[in-house]
């Protein structure tokens, strides 16, 4: 799965899973461009922008920023091999009758319009190019509703529904599309919220970076439209 002279494009870039992604391309010899919506924490995250390191600070929710990203890499790179759509968030709590709208509009802007908003500026490129892998990241959760999280259930359902439509448009243009399914991501943020669990029963950043790097490589050019569960060993 080697990935020099690709170019990725990867969003969500300064969270946890966010690094161990741009770390399991950048050591593969991809060429980077890391997007989150604050310069500083992707500064912070990855260090300064290099020969092979674009950094990519963008509201994602908003498509013309979307677009005005994409505009600069094709500037600074001429083309996208690969776009990894991390960027998302969680919230539970609330019953479903009791969701609120703030709750709702939140997880779909931050799990679905961030995706749809890269997706309308990308493929076009990629069609163009007649080339390119796109990895979602959905969410094991997702497969069926549970108490208190209807509202991320929902938001991360559509994930997979995006995910299967996009791969039957488009795996006549030589463009696959799969998406993930991590049950929890061993984060910091997760051992703070839940510090009576066992972390070790949680999937590995770096393990499902892996999982993610074999879709977007050639290995997996049969692959199209597959929700792929990543649980862990235990």
């Amino acid at each position: 799965m080697d990935f020099d002279k690709k170019v990725v494009v990867l969003t969500g870039a300064a969270g946890h899973l966010g690094r161990a992604v741009a770390h399991h391309f950048a050591t593969r010899g991809a060429s980077l461009v890391l997007v989150d919506v604050d310069h500083d924490r992707l500064l912070q995250a990855h260090g300064d922008t290099s020969e092979r390191q674009m950094l990519a600070p963008a509201d994602l929710r908003d498509a013309a920023q979307a677009a005005a990203v994409v505009q600069a890499v094709l500037h600074r790179f001429g083309g996208i091999d690969v776009l990894v759509n991390v960027a998302g968030g969680f919230r539970m709590g609330e019953t479903v009758h009791e969701t609120s709208d703030e709750t709702w509009n939140l997880l779909f802007d931050l799990n679905t319009r961030t995706l749809l908003n890269m997706c309308r500026a990308i493929v076009p490129v990629m069609r163009a190019a007649g080339r390119g892998r796109i990895v979602n990241v959905g969410a094991y959760g997702a497969l069926r509703g549970g108490a208190l999280m209807g509202a991320y259930a929902a938001s991360k359902s559509s994930v997979i529904r995006l995910t299967e439509s996009l791969a039957a448009e488009l795996r006549e243009y030589g463009i696959g599309v799969n998406c993930v399914l991590p049950t929890i991501i061993d984060s910091p943020d997760n051992r703070a919220a839940m510090p009576d669990a066992d972390p070790s029963r949680w999937v590995a950043p770096e393990a499902l970076a892996e999982v993610i790097g074999f879709l977007a490589s050639d290995a997996a050019r049969a692959m199209h439209g597959a929700a792929v569960p990543v649980t862990a060993l235990v």
